[in-house]
């Protein structure tokens, strides 16, 4: 039989996160001593309270189906934590909970764009943006965050960045994989423009709970009654609650918008994981001091981990505000080691040094790697004392 893929499916790119940590796992299983540093997830288990709400949950036979979008429970959970964490108001019918953040989002490209349609993304940017935008027939249109910029993007680069065919902007805050911040200020300069050009606002807030050194996360919609009309928050319990393998995530906006992503959750999923979304309630609606103790140990292991990685030869970075990642730019380190690229770099790196980070091409970023910091502080130490005898052991005057 003759096989052909679908068009669509051609122009993906695999997932570069996913590839490496793959990888390392499979030297790990060999017996190899390597160190991960790849993963975007938190090493900390689900709290105790949680896995108990989903225990009995099951226990109370509440193993079946579920609405397509989401328990009513559960999103009345996400609208009183939307009120309480950001003052926003909403409704159940504004709320679809789905498989994961990523799932949601692909969800939502696909009832927002038509072909041709274009998504302003900043860059550094997450893998699966472009990605996602072109299953849909969409087209990305990258605008550059610098170094100088510490990674993030003005509202003047996303004005001379629209046309005619922009549906909207993605703004990733604390941001992934740079950790950086976007301020009141900068936030509503931003709004301002996507308010001028009627551009719709997709605000990624996975990393909502974990920021440092004093740092706020704003989220856009707060900033008035336009913003809070024109922007998608998309959110869930994967990082704030360690919950990445329980697959929960959701979207507040528009209610027309919403109601068609639940359309289509229908006839795709049918509904998330019922024991997951009963656990999700409970992160929401319990206790949230393991939250705060995850916080403190991340923002602790950067403030560790970041001297020593800027002391590595060739390195040049910036601390992070929020997320667990450093985002180091290696172009210097790249070529006195006499690797071609990032790529190479990384490669080498756990193939000989036994460590795994993500080379920032996947990322949009050609410079640079990702390290994550959501490991234990040895961990961390050890992969970081490797990387820096790796350089220096390759280094040529």
């Amino acid at each position: 039989m003759k096989k052909q893929l679908a068009s669509r499916v051609n122009t993906l790119s695999p997932s570069t996160t996913l590839a490496i940590t793959a990888k390392a796992k499979e030297m790990k299983a060999a017996g190899i001593d390597v160190i991960g540093l790849g993963a975007g997830e938190p090493d900390y288990n689900t709290p105790k309270n949680i896995l108990e709400a989903a225990y009995q949950s099951m226990q109370d036979g509440k193993t079946k189906y579920t609405p397509a979008g989401g328990l009513p429970q559960l999103k009345d959970a996400i609208i009183d934590k939307l009120k309480r964490d950001q003052g926003l108001t909403y409704t159940r019918k504004e709320v679809l909970v789905g498989i994961g953040a990523k799932h949601v989002l692909y969800t939502l490209f696909q009832v927002l764009l038509n072909k041709g349609n274009e998504v302003i993304i900043p860059s550094p940017f997450w893998v699966s943006y472009p990605e996602q935008v072109k299953l849909a027939e969409g087209t990305p249109v990258f605008v550059e965050g610098t170094a100088a910029e510490r990674f993030k993007v003005s509202a003047k680069q996303i004005r001379d960045a629209i046309t005619d065919q922009t549906k909207a902007i993605i703004i990733n805050s604390p941001g992934n994989p740079t950790g950086m911040i976007y301020s009141k200020e900068e936030l509503t300069a931003i709004a301002e423009v996507c308010r001028e050009k009627d551009v719709w606002i997709i605000s990624d807030e996975i990393y909502e709970k974990l920021v440092y050194d004093g740092k706020e996360h704003v989220s856009i919609a707060q900033l008035s009654d336009d913003a809070k009309d024109r922007t998608f928050i998309i959110n869930g319990v994967s990082k704030s609650h360690s919950m990445t393998g329980w697959r929960i995530g959701y979207i507040a906006g528009d209610e027309e918008v919403v109601g068609a992503m639940t359309n289509l959750a229908s006839h795709s999923t049918s509904n998330p994981t019922t024991t997951s979304q009963y656990a999700a309630i409970e992160a929401y609606n319990g206790s949230q001091d393991t939250v705060e103790v995850m916080r403190k140990d991340f923002e602790s292991r950067l403030n560790q981990a970041y001297p020593k990685l800027s002391a590595v030869p060739g390195f040049d970075v910036l601390k992070p505000q929020g997320a667990f990642y450093l985002l180091p730019d290696v172009q210097e380190a790249v070529k006195k080691t006499g690797y071609a690229n990032v790529d190479d770099f990384a490669q080498a790196l756990l193939t000989e040094a036994k460590v795994a980070v993500i080379p920032g091409t996947g990322f949009g970023s050609d410079t640079t790697i990702r390290l994550s910091y959501a490991t234990s502080i040895d961990q961390l130490e050890e992969g970081i004392a490797r990387i820096d005898q790796f350089v220096r052991d390759h280094w040529k005057a």
